[in-house]
């Protein structure tokens, strides 16, 4: 996903770059530390905030990555403000996806870069049983050894989560709402065996 924003332009990196979902500011920090960027994560939960300023403040980068609230489905800045705009594990979380969609790209310049990193389910006779079998019965127990009744919820939450979403929004109708928000050359790369996918377009 990172690579899909700083490979854009062989001749010249983003100036600014909005994450989104930025959770712990991970992405923001990778992004701040493979380009010039300044860089702009947003996240609605404030916990996941203070996470990520403490890891911004520990960073070589604090100068050039800064933190705000807000939510995805309304961003609180004007059209075409940033050269590019990544999000991760957000639009199974939102009520409208392609509505969100069209918001994130309302704020990126044309020509800009828009990428995207989601999980996904593998296929196939091996693979989609063991995800199966990981994503509803080891990961779960994991969660509980690891971190009680609290974190056997999350566990138990993310694998039919993940399967609901792609039932329901497949990788053809991805294209076609990156495409109706305004994003053009959309494509997408399955990794870890399918497990997970990047998605990138350019704003027109």
């Amino acid at each position: 996903m990172v690579d899909a924003v700083v490979n854009a332009s062989p001749a010249s990196s983003p100036a600014s770059v909005l994450d989104v979902a930025t959770g712990p500011a991970g992405v923001a920090l990778e992004l701040a530390a493979r380009s010039g960027a300044k860089v702009t994560g947003l996240d609605l939960t404030l916990e996941m905030l203070r996470a990520g300023a403490a890891n911004v403040a520990r960073s070589a980068y604090s100068r050039r990555v800064s933190l705000v609230a807000g939510r995805a489905e309304q961003l609180p800045f004007p059209d075409t403000t940033f050269d590019a705009l990544t999000f991760t594990y957000l639009l199974r979380y939102v009520a409208d996806p392609g509505a969100t969609l069209a918001e994130l790209a309302r704020v990126v310049k044309p020509k800009g870069v828009v990428a995207a990193l989601e999980f996904h389910v593998p296929a196939g006779p091996l693979w989609h049983p063991l995800w199966l079998l990981y994503t509803r019965l080891v990961l779960p127990a994991a969660c509980y050894a690891t971190g009680g009744r609290e974190w056997f919820d999350v566990g138990r939450f993310l694998g039919p989560s993940i399967s609901a979403y792609w039932r329901r929004y497949p990788l053809p109708w991805q294209a076609e709402a990156w495409g109706r928000a305004g994003l053009a050359d959309v494509r997408w790369r399955l990794m870890s065996v399918g497990g997970g996918v990047v998605m990138w377009g350019t704003k027109t």
